[in-house]
Order: C-alpha cells, then sequence, then structure tokens
C-alpha cells in the first residue's frame, strides 16, 4: 500500500479570480466556498466554555453522554433506531474521516473506492492516500468487481442531489454483492428546499427502509458545521456498522485521533436542540429565495439543487468563462470542473454568505447581460 501522487489544490487556481472580484467598487461577494458566516448559537458556546477545565485526555469514542446524545439525535431526525453507543464515533470533522477512511479500513492497491459522478474531491483524495484507485459512477451496475469501499453523497455536494429510498437500497444491494463498505456522506440533510424534503430531512443510509434493519457494513457520517455553524469546531461523527466502528476506534486511538474533550460538550448542546437549526435553515432559505431569481434573470439554468448549501447553475460555457464573468461582477463561484467531469460547463454559488452580500450579488446578477445563442 503506497500513497499515490497528490492533485495541487484546486482552489490556487481562483488566485486571478478573487483579485478580479475584489476590485469591485462595493467589494467581494464570495459565494465560492460553503463556509458558514452566522454566528454559533449561544447555547453551545456556553456549554464549551463550561467545559474548558478539560486536564484529563479524552476518550477516542467520546464520553457516554456524546454517544447517547448521537444516538438520539439519529433516531429523532434521521429515522434511525436501535444504534448502540458501540455503534457511533465522533470525529475531528468530516473532510479528515473522508480523506482517511479508506486507508483506515485498510484499502490499498487493487482496491474501488467509488464516488459520484459530481464528488467533492476528497474521496478521489481519499484513494489515493490509501493507494486504491478512485472510480466515479452513479450507477451501481457500473460499479467493478474490486470495488472495497463506496461513498454516496445525498444532499450532494456540489449539486445537492438528493437519492431516495429506492436509490439508497440499490446501492446498498450492490455494495453488499460485491462485499463493499457503504458510507453515506449526509452532512447537508436538515437543509431541504423543493418537494417532499421542504420540511422534512433527507433519507439516511440507514434508514431502515434501506437497510430492513441491518447496518453490517453500512456507515453513515454527518458534520455539525453547516447546521450549528460550527465549521470551526471541527464536530462531526460516524454511525452504523458495530464492527466497522470497532476497527475505526482501535485505529484511531494508535493514532491519537480524538475529539477535545470541550468539543465534545459542545457537540451534546448542539445535537440536543433543534431549535437553533430550524432557524439556521430558516436563513438559508430566505438567502437561496433572494439568490436563485437572480440566477435566473442573468440567463444561468439550475440544475437539481433541491437541497444542500448550493446552486448547481450554468449558462451552456465553459466553467471558467462563466467564473470570469461572474468575477468581474465582483462575484466568486467554485468552477464545476473541480467536482468531477459532470460539471465542465457548471459553477457551485454558496449560500453561506450574509443577508446583505446575498442581496448584493442578487443586484449584480440581474445587471449581467446574459450570453445570447
Amino acid at each position: 500500500m503506497a500513497l499515490q501522487p497528490l492533485p495541487d489544490y484546486p482552489w490556487d487556481l481562483m488566485v486571478p479570480y478573487a483579485e478580479q472580484a475584489r476590485r469591485h467598487p462595493d467589494g467581494i461577494v464570495d459565494l465560492s466556498i460553503g463556509s458558514p458566516v452566522d454566528p454559533t448559537p449561544g447555547l453551545i458556546r456556553d456549554a464549551l466554555r463550561a467545559a474548558t477545565d478539560a486536564h484529563a485526555y479524552p476518550t477516542t469514542v467520546g464520553t457516554p453522554e456524546l454517544r447517547q446524545a448521537i444516538v438520539d439525535w439519529f433516531a429523532r431526525r434521521r429515522g434511525v433506531d436501535g444504534l448502540t453507543l458501540d455503534a457511533v464515533l465522533p470525529t475531528i470533522g468530516s473532510k479528515e474521516l473522508v480523506a482517511l477512511l479508506a486507508f483506515l479500513l485498510g484499502l490499498g492497491a487493487g482496491d474501488t473506492v467509488v464516488h459520484p459522478v459530481a464528488a467533492y474531491p476528497t474521496y478521489a483524495v481519499g484513494a489515493a492516500i490509501a493507494g486504491a484507485e478512485a472510480f466515479a459512477s452513479d450507477d451501481p451496475a457500473e460499479w467493478p468487481e474490486n470495488t472495497r469501499l463506496v461513498w454516496l453523497n445525498s444532499p450532494g455536494n456540489p449539486d445537492g442531489r438528493v437519492l431516495s429510498v429506492d436509490e439508497l437500497r440499490a446501492a446498498r444491494a450492490r455494495a453488499r454483492e460485491l462485499g463493499a463498505v457503504l458510507v453515506g456522506d449526509e452532512c447537508y440533510a436538515e437543509l431541504g428546499w423543493e418537494g417532499e424534503w421542504s420540511d422534512t430531512p433527507t433519507p439516511s443510509v440507514l434508514d431502515p427502509r434501506v437497510t430492513d434493519g441491518d447496518t453490517e457494513g453500512v456507515l453513515a457520517i454527518y458534520s455539525l458545521s453547516k447546521q450549528s455553524n460550527l465549521a470551526g469546531y471541527r464536530a462531526a461523527f460516524l454511525a452504523g456498522d458495530e464492527r466497522l466502528v470497532r476497527r475505526l476506534v482501535t485505529v484511531r486511538k494508535h493514532a491519537g485521533l480524538m475529539l477535545p474533550a470541550p468539543l465534545q460538550a459542545a457537540m451534546i448542546a448542539a445535537l440536543g436542540d433543534d431549535a437553533h437549526v430550524a432557524e439556521q435553515k430558516a436563513r438559508y432559505r430566505a438567502r437561496r429565495e433572494v439568490l436563485l431569481p437572480a440566477v435566473r434573470e442573468a440567463g444561468f439554468r439550475v440544475d437539481r439543487s433541491e437541497a444542500g448549501l448550493y446552486l448547481w447553475i450554468t449558462e451552456g460555457q465553459d466553467a471558467w468563462v462563466s467564473i470570469d464573468r461572474l468575477a468581474s461582477i465582483g462575484v466568486l463561484a467554485g468552477p464545476g470542473v473541480f467536482y468531477g467531469e459532470a460539471g465542465p460547463r457548471h459553477v457551485r454559488l454558496s449560500l453561506t454568505a450574509t443577508d446583505e452580500r446575498i442581496a448584493a450579488a442578487a443586484a449584480r446578477l440581474r445587471g449581467l447581460r446574459p450570453i445570447s445563442g
């Protein structure tokens, strides 16, 4: 098992466009990265402050209170009953888990990691870290026989796609045929906008309608960064197959991967309160309702985007043409080419900007002349 060459960090390519956008007389509107801008709720910060006497080492598995809060949250918010304390594990944010999971599970040369076609690039980076091969596919029938890990992402980043219960079931069935671990990256589950997801969380890969009550070979990961504005806390967790969780606990113990005790206390507070999550969703909904019509007036088509933190848009041009046009009005977006071969003509706009900056972006977009033809 050997680390494969890693790509250059793609966001470095955005430097000249960011500089161009900053030259706008009213300043830049940065919609390129989904980093929360709203305050961390007070009850979470209070819990963190109260736990700062953290003189002893924390445990890798987390306190019993935190694990119980995760179990209770899955039952209340995700419709997943029956998890035990041994079936959950806090992690230091979700990105480190995505990047390291293939390695922690022992994948290597000759193994394949499947990820969505339009995908967060860290799935492929995780395959490279383990010395495995990445394979982009949304069709379980295409997954090769040497697949050992399958990443699902629902709601998707960048495209906001939501996988139905039937689609999740089909993925689980194929993963079982292959003997592969199936992992649902569900970090945007609380942020649904359209149809049945408007007022209910999206389905989990651990939903009993998907697993029939058997979580063998299945994991779900979740982050509090978006729902609770805790990106700076690095607060996330996983749940599912107890055997897989035990393996991950053992490796993480040896590696010293443990969540600081004050952050564990903050997570307990966040997981136990649904009101602040509803308030944050309302903020993002209001921003989306300002930005969405302006994007369409500017001549962009909005694809998918029924959930999640982004608008996945195209004006039928090469993504870099659109990035340049948007930078010319002081709006910085994310090029679709950063998310695989599915987005050469798409760009991604984040909803994570203040109300004032979202309104500024909408006003500028309405003044952007659509490309004719």
